[in-house]
């Protein structure tokens, strides 16, 4: 079958800034993008979209230098309609579901509008369900979703494309376990396989599904989705169609298909329904055949923003003061998706200036931000947190992010840091902010070094939102109030919500999630505390009589708002004596 040909946009090393392509092509000054360049670090999002919404630039040179930038050509909707044969060579739901189209044939070429460069991949997908070779170009992405829409309208969402749809991997009359080597690639590309690995994509997107599990046993195969730190499953598909499937993710994750015997991690990046998203890929092979797990970032659904991530407005005040230290280590805590590194990330995005150079050593790099200079973590070639640390004191940082301290090398190096005049950000896995001076010692740092360099410690939970459609209010009983610790009087008359169930919820009462916080700031007492290598006890009752708000006392406050449940305070968080 004839593979999709298209221009391989350059990695990130060698790909030309957006900035130059447009004064290249006279359609902004460097007064503009240094303009641009400011609203962009002040507001966030895209350069492009921040020139346009400026009105230095007009959305039709946006598209032809994004397209420029790409190495791809840019095409006029308005002046090139696309031609109605050529949308009929593709399924309406894969148009629809990545917002592609067809829009014209030039011999055995597909020439396929595309919206954004990045979402190439999807190409390939485009080329096996056509048997066609694939080039594509860059429309406007309003007017391509119009156009979609347009083109398929009178077709139902699975139509048929006008191609021959490639056989199904599966071999008849077989049951048994398949020769993953031999029938692997044929069985990914299959129609069938693509078009329900698509449906299973934008279901989970679209329900704002932070993991996708693909999941085989014995006897069925089980896909899952985690909503809101829920796990639902969904209707299994055939068993037939596990192997074809997961090998299909690894085809475009670039993993090894013929290796099931080991883990491999991968990643793809898509655009779903207009939306970027990254998918975060990890193998593992079991009993039954490969379990799949990918982590779903959607960059839509989630706001880097400090005052947009759940912090208090005096919780906000105190992490803007941790920012403009001149030095010192900071430790953001709490369980694995609890929402560390979106925390984390806002911070640095509000603090990515011009001035300051901040570089981030991470496994994986989950966000890309321009300004940001960011380095994965591959420790099966030696590249770990250490050796990364050490290369990164050598180029003049003031701020690092350390993804993760998990053994004394990397410890070490991150106190050094902070004693040559840098500002680390890190995690760890502790249960509450105390508990991490705790965890640090056991890893292998010394108590004196560590009361010199610490001075603060956010720890945090993800508690699920109250549907804001079928919010409720109630009086809380005496039961509920005594499992709270509260009284009466405590209560103040408050009242307490929760959701009924509505379709916008999917009838579970709950609706996105909220975080709370527990922030220790690092007070002369507290330091000297350290130092004497005080229990955990000492540590956190001092903290409290500094102003430390435990992890309960932020969700009794997220109640008394209205934003969760108390039984989401009681699932999350501990009282603290």
């Amino acid at each position: 079958m004839a593979a999709p040909a298209r221009p391989a946009p350059a990695g990130r090393g060698g790909r030309r800034l957006l900035g130059q392509v447009l004064k290249e092509a006279g359609a902004v000054h460097e007064g503009q993008i240094q303009e641009g360049l400011a609203a962009q670090r002040r507001d966030g999002g895209l350069l492009g979209e921040t020139l346009v919404r400026l009105g230095h630039l007009q959305p039709g040179q946006l598209q032809v230098a994004l397209a420029r930038q790409a190495g791809y050509e840019a095409w006029d909707l308005d002046a090139r309609p696309p031609d109605p044969a050529a949308a009929a060579r593709l399924d309406a739901s894969t148009a629809r579901t990545f917002t592609v189209l067809p829009v014209a044939v030039e011999g055995n070429t597909l020439v396929v509008a595309i919206g954004d460069p990045a979402n190439a991949a999807v190409l390939t997908d485009v080329g096996f369900l056509t048997n066609m070779e694939v080039r594509a170009v860059v429309a406007d992405p309003a007017r391509l979703a119009a156009a979609v829409e347009k083109a398929y309208a009178a077709r139902p969402a699975g139509g048929k494309p006008a191609g021959e749809e490639p056989a199904a991997a599966r071999r008849p009359g077989s049951d048994g376990p398949t020769d993953l080597d031999a029938a692997a690639s044929e069985a990914a590309t299959s129609a069938p396989v693509i078009k329900l690995l698509n449906f299973i994509l934008s279901s989970a997107i679209r329900d704002r599904a932070s993991d996708i599990h693909l999941e085989p046993f014995e006897n069925e195969f089980r896909v899952r989705y985690r909503v809101d730190g829920v796990l639902y499953e969904l209707e299994p598909p055939p068993l037939h169609l596990a192997t074809a499937l997961i090998a299909r993710v690894k085809v475009l994750s670039r993993l090894d298909i013929a290796e099931a015997r080991l883990p491999q991690d991968g990643r793809i990046e898509l655009t779903v329904e207009g939306r970027p998203v990254d998918l975060r890929v990890s193998t593992l092979p079991t009993l039954y055949g490969e379990s799949c797990v990918l982590r779903v970032l959607d960059r839509s659904v989630v706001s880097l923003d400090l005052e947009q991530v759940g912090l208090r407005p005096d919780e906000v005040a105190v992490v803007r003061r941790m920012l403009k230290l001149p030095h010192g280590i900071i430790l953001v805590t709490g369980p694995t998706g609890c929402g560390k590194t979106t925390t984390l990330y806002s911070a640095l995005r509000e603090a990515n200036e011009v001035d300051t150079k901040i570089i981030t050593t991470e496994d994986p790099v989950e966000y890309d931000i321009e300004g940001l200079i960011q380095v994965q973590v591959n420790e099966e070639i030696g590249v770990t947190y250490a050796r990364c640390l050490r290369s990164i004191l050598r180029h003049d940082p003031d701020m690092i992010l350390v993804g993760e301290i998990r053994d004394r090398e990397t410890a070490q190096i991150a106190i050094e840091a902070s004693l040559t005049g840098h500002v680390v950000f890190s995690t760890v896995h502790t249960n509450d902010a105390p508990l991490a001076v705790t965890r640090m010692v056991d890893i292998g740092v010394e108590s004196f070094l560590l009361a010199a360099t610490l001075e603060g410690i956010v720890a945090q939970r993800l508690v699920r939102r109250v549907c804001s459609s079928c919010k409720t209010a109630y009086d809380p009983s005496d039961q509920i109030l005594m499992e709270l610790g509260l009284t009466a009087a405590d209560a103040g008359g408050r009242k307490f919500m929760y959701g009924k169930g509505c379709d916008a919820c999917h009838f579970t009462g709950y609706r996105g999630r909220v975080a709370i916080f527990e922030i220790m700031s690092i007070t002369e007492p507290v330091r000297q505390l350290i130092m004497d290598a005080a229990p955990t006890q000492a540590i956190r009752d001092r903290a409290r009589a500094d102003g430390m708000r435990t992890l309960r006392e932020s969700g009794l406050l997220a109640i008394y708002d209205g934003l969760t449940t108390v039984e989401e305070i009681m699932r999350e968080t501990i009282e603290t004596l």
